[in-house]
């Protein structure tokens, strides 16, 4: 590639995995952020913007958009405030990138547009198997994703090859759910969460990258990519791999009602079930670093 690549969210836990790759390849990156001044020792371009509105200039020329923005779901309070203020930074975001880009002539649009969403699509499906076909779920989390790659999708009346990239949980030592899970278990905190019968749908980081590459790179893709990988897990079998990896005991576990009444209905994320597989993914043969979650949490924990 040889136009650069501008990738928003950059300094998120994907999003720095991401540029550290694309720039051990030397690839020409533009990083849009919140807080471009945490990217300044990346050497790549680095653009501040507010979260919602980007400069067209900064789209002009490029390659590749990698939309990766948006405040995490469970970074405070539940209140109305908040899933007004997770909405925006994801749908607003992605609306108002599509808008720049339609706003440029048509030799100076980038050709691909790289969506993330999430395994939220899905909403609670008990023992269903999901594959990129699914119908969408209901709840707060599914009306969300479905409604942010509606308007990723609008890139595709542009010419631009669209892949939805639904993320699971992403398993890092780097950041994201684990290291908070690991300080729980070593404060002898640990344990399910509600029956532990709900289906879990993970993907370590290394493998979350490298599918994000082979979208970049793989024009065969299009459309919805779950990012997970090939073996999900109950609730329960991973509380239990979890405190095994880090040889802590699973004793406290946390009922259903409590954890309804504290995220109200952003519960579902917690309790609700998903068997998520990277259908396509296998389909072209893609390679999994970490397939089974033993492996992951060996490095990630460690």
């Amino acid at each position: 590639m040889s136009r650069p690549l501008l990738i928003t969210g950059a300094s998120g836990l994907v999003g720095r995995a991401l540029v550290a790759r694309l720039l051990a390849a030397r690839h020409p990156l533009r990083l849009v952020s919140r807080t471009p001044e945490r990217l300044a020792a990346s050497g790549a371009s680095a653009i501040g913007w507010d979260g919602c509105t980007l400069d067209a200039a900064a789209l002009d020329g490029t390659d590749a958009v990698v939309h990766l923005a948006g405040e995490p779901i469970f970074g405070g309070l539940p209140t109305r405030a908040r899933r007004t203020s997770i909405w925006a930074s994801r749908i607003d975001s992605t609306k108002g990138l599509v808008q720049r880009i339609a706003a440029l002539p048509s030799g100076g649009r980038p050709r691909t547009l790289l969506c993330a969403s999430a395994v939220g699509f899905y909403g609670d499906r008990g023992e269903e198997e999901l594959r990129e076909d699914a119908a969408p779920g209901d709840g707060f989390l599914a009306e969300l994703c479905v409604a942010w790659e509606e308007e990723a999708r609008r890139a595709e009346q542009l010419g631009l090859r669209v892949v939805r990239l639904r993320f699971g949980v992403v398993l890092s030592r780097a950041g994201g759910a684990l290291p908070v899970l690991a300080r729980a278990f070593r404060l002898g905190l640990g344990g399910r969460i509600g029956s532990g019968r709900q289906w879990f749908s993970w993907v370590h980081l290394d493998d979350a990258v490298a599918l994000a590459l082979r979208a970049l790179e793989d024009a065969r893709l299009g459309g919805p990519l779950n990012v997970v990988a090939p073996e999900p897990v109950r609730n329960a079998d991973f509380t239990r791999a979890v405190a095994r990896a880090l040889r802590r005991p699973a004793l406290l576990p946390a009922p259903a009602f409590a954890v309804r009444l504290a995220l109200r209905d952003l519960a579902v994320e917690l309790l609700g079930s998903r068997q998520v597989l990277p259908a396509r993914a296998q389909a072209l043969g893609h390679r999994f670093s970490f397939p089974d979650l033993p492996s992951a949490l060996a490095t990630g924990l460690q």
